[in-house]
């Protein structure tokens, strides 16, 4: 299912780095968000440093760290105001000292590079899997189908190679 990996594996040359940027994208989610936000930004920040080349080798790391969480409140809706939680994005350039349109494009650089786009599939909160539309969306026999209101076999045939997270109605992940 999901096209990154969620491992934290980082090459020994870049370690520091992103202990760096962890620790930053870290201090901000458990200031202003949630675990779950600190846990994709870890993951997100260990695929950048899995990239050749590395691009967090260049430039600081409060500016990776403040476009990292804003790549994922893009997908995430973080700046939507009816959402929870909610941060304004002007809130996570001041927290890291820098400006809006730096780290507005340190995320359009992560965005493109990774092709990440809103309510991404791979880059979605665990939470907000099962309300995410373009999870669930496959193709019958040439028809765009929603998976959660497949018949149960298509369902499981969906599971079984990993095109869906989990079986719905079965709250279980395939983790």
């Amino acid at each position: 299912m999901p096209k990154h990996s969620a491992s934290l594996r980082v090459p020994q040359e870049m370690r520091a780095r992103f202990d760096e940027v962890a620790q930053l994208t870290d201090s901000f989610s458990q200031t202003f968000l949630n675990d779950e936000y600190g846990q994709l930004c870890c993951e997100l920040s260990a695929t950048l440093c899995r990239k050749r080349p590395s691009p967090l080798l260049t430039g600081k790391g409060p500016t990776w760290a403040a476009g990292i969480i804003h790549a994922l409140g893009m997908v995430n809706f973080l700046f939507d105001s009816s959402q929870t939680p909610h941060v304004a994005s002007s809130q996570i350039a001041e927290y890291f000292g820098i400006s809006a349109s730096t780290m507005q494009g340190k995320s359009k650089q992560i965005r493109d590079l990774l092709r990440i786009h809103q309510m991404d599939p791979d880059w979605t909160l665990p939470s907000r899997i099962e309300g995410n539309p373009l999870v669930w969306m496959l193709e019958v026999n040439g028809f765009i189908v929603d998976a959660r209101y497949a018949p149960r076999e298509i369902q499981e045939e969906a599971f079984q190679r990993g095109m869906i997270p989990y079986i719905p109605g079965e709250r279980e992940s395939a983790e």
